[in-house]
């Protein structure tokens, strides 16, 4: 099946700003409660740091996906859309296991298989389009170095 532009900009665009909505919806009340009272390691960015980066990363997600909707139907297509859906969800539900449960370690269980899908799915973008896996590099190195941040918390509390 090939999609009509309008059909790819709601496909690519709508699933990244619902997962980008539903992690804030639990990460942003814990941060100035919860998230502030732990102990952090050195390398902690500032909480500042965190919505213009997720910001590009998730623009940077929504113009991969754009692109992998335009490359040509078939089975490479369905399994690569397959696995950048599942890595969105694994995405979203990062931030209800770090701040909804208030648990490093639920969230360290979520960010190892993320970081794995996402690169899943770089591999899985590259036959169809260079440019959209090469979009979700960032992306990638991002979730290694929150994968980092994410153990050393657990081990710091």
């Amino acid at each position: 099946m090939s999609f009509s532009t309008p059909a790819r900009l709601v496909l690519a665009i709508l699933p990244v700003v619902a997962a980008s909505g539903l992690g804030s919806l639990v990460t942003t009340p814990n941060i100035p409660t919860w998230y502030r009272g732990l102990e952090k390691p050195f390398f902690t960015p500032p909480d500042g740091v965190f919505g213009p980066v997720w910001t590009v990363l998730y623009a940077l997600m929504a113009l991969a996906a754009f692109r992998v909707l335009g490359s040509p139907a078939g089975e490479a297509r369905r399994r690569a859309l397959t696995a950048f859906y599942g890595q969105l969800a694994l995405n979203a539900a990062w931030s209800w296991a770090f701040f909804g449960l208030r648990s490093p370690l639920a969230g360290l269980l979520v960010i190892v298989p993320l970081l794995g899908a996402i690169l899943v799915t770089i591999r899985l973008f590259g036959p169809l389009d260079r440019a959209a896996a090469w979009c979700l590099v960032p992306y990638a190195a991002w979730v290694a170095y929150a994968t980092a941040l994410n153990l050393a918390i657990w081990r710091l509390n």
